[in-house]
């Protein structure tokens, strides 16, 4: 049912479905679910209270579950769960959640590059890809089809929205807009992601109204009131989103560096 290398260590008490590779010197602990056909490569580790659900591949020493990296955590029972399809190569780390019965989440077909850190309870949604050596902060929400490039460093409790793209090496403190890019130190928004919105299908009619909506956004003097309702009458679902967004931040938002 399973084809696990002889040197690997799975605990009697971990649950594995079917069709499953383990490799060498793989441990798996007691509290772990998998589901079927997962890879998982040479030395990684999946902690108590992980579970994967079907078709994910672990390269060489992925570690799963360990505990947050937060000095108030006491033990309790918190979980990391993978959704299906996800990839993660070398060294990508993902930690438990900190409140009781929470969850650190990943969805479905994200690729996770190496030496990636996903912190205590982020919520990651569906085909996101972040690059080599990003570090992501406790409690970030990453929505959708967004792209973090390599060396970003995103702040605890951060948003990052659909279709946003990351530059390289940014330091994000702020939430992160949707459809656009977000790059430098420190990040300010650089346009619309036109390259990643193309290669999703995006319309021509959306994208002339995402952009319309960030010269309401970024090149009028209103207050923030003024220029949300101004994009309210945008009649395109994702100039609706990225008013959405902007009205859910909490942290408040990275501005375009020639905006007020």
């Amino acid at each position: 049912m399973n084809d696990i290398h002889p040197t690997a260590i799975v605990s009697d008490k971990a649950e594995l479905g079917k069709g499953n590779t383990i490799g060498p010197y793989v441990v798996i602990e007691a509290d772990v679910k998998l589901g079927n056909n997962n890879s998982i490569a040479a030395h990684s580790v999946i902690k108590n209270l992980t579970r994967l659900g079907n078709d994910n591949t672990l390269a060489e020493h992925v570690v799963l579950g360990g505990l947050p990296q937060d000095l108030g955590f006491t033990e309790k029972p918190t979980y990391v769960e993978l959704g299906n399809g996800n990839t993660l190569r070398e060294g990508v780390t993902i930690n438990r959640a900190t409140k009781d019965q929470g969850a650190t989440r990943l969805g479905n077909e994200n690729y996770l590059m190496a030496l990636v850190h996903i912190g205590h309870d982020c919520q990651l949604g569906n085909n996101i890809i972040i690059a080599p050596s990003s570090g992501i902060g406790g409690h970030v929400y990453i929505d959708d089809r967004a792209f973090i490039s390599g060396g970003v460093m995103v702040h605890q409790f951060g948003k990052i929205g659909s279709f946003a793209m990351l530059g390289g090496n940014s330091k994000i403190t702020q939430d992160c807009l949707p459809f656009m890019i977000t790059d430098g130190v420190p990040a300010t928004v650089h346009g619309l992601n036109l390259v990643g919105l193309k290669r999703a299908g995006f319309k021509l009619a959306s994208i002339k109204a995402l952009k319309q909506a960030y010269q309401i956004l970024f090149r009028t003097s209103q207050p923030l009131e003024e220029k949300l309702s101004r994009l309210r009458t945008i009649d395109n679902e994702y100039a609706q989103a990225l008013v959405d967004f902007i009205v859910e931040s909490k942290r408040g938002f990275h501005r375009d560096k020639q905006g007020d």
